[in-house]
């Protein structure tokens, strides 16, 4: 898949009850975190989620967040913790086929089994599969 280009309705595992846990976060500078996107952690502050080493996947985007213009932490995002259902790397040997280990960001959308090479960061525990579609458990650092 690419990365979020506006609002993607992201299932959380679980339904409709109320979320757990959120967390508020500084924006990276010069990003725009599009709500149901996955968002991680580096540096002390939160982006979609890319291909990256060195970041931890901390939730999912509550809102629509613009800081393409700003500084680092100019604006703040609300992270939600939970298992949320993201897109299954679409790559035959980086498909996620196993509940209970750690997938791999490759976007702010879609995850993987492999961490490609050191270049891709843990996004979280996989806690269900569904098709083609991840259920992430991703919470803070």
């Amino acid at each position: 898949m690419a990365a979020l280009t506006g609002t993607r309705n992201t299932t959380r595992l679980g339904g409709f009850g109320p979320i757990v846990s959120q967390n508020e976060y500084p924006v990276a500078a010069g990003v725009i975190c599009y709500q149901g996107a996955m968002l991680s952690f580096k540096a002390g502050v939160v982006r979609p989620a890319i291909t990256e080493t060195g970041a931890q996947g901390v939730g999912e985007c509550e809102r629509f967040v613009d800081n393409s213009l700003g500084a680092a932490g100019a604006k703040v995002v609300i992270a939600r913790e939970g298992a949320w259902g993201y897109v299954n790397s679409p790559a035959g040997g980086d498909r996620v086929d196993t509940i209970g280990v750690d997938c791999y960001m490759v976007d702010d959308q879609t995850v993987a089994k492999t961490n490609g090479g050191a270049t891709r960061s843990v996004a979280g525990k996989v806690v269900k599969l569904d098709g083609d579609v991840v259920y992430v458990d991703l919470v803070r650092p």
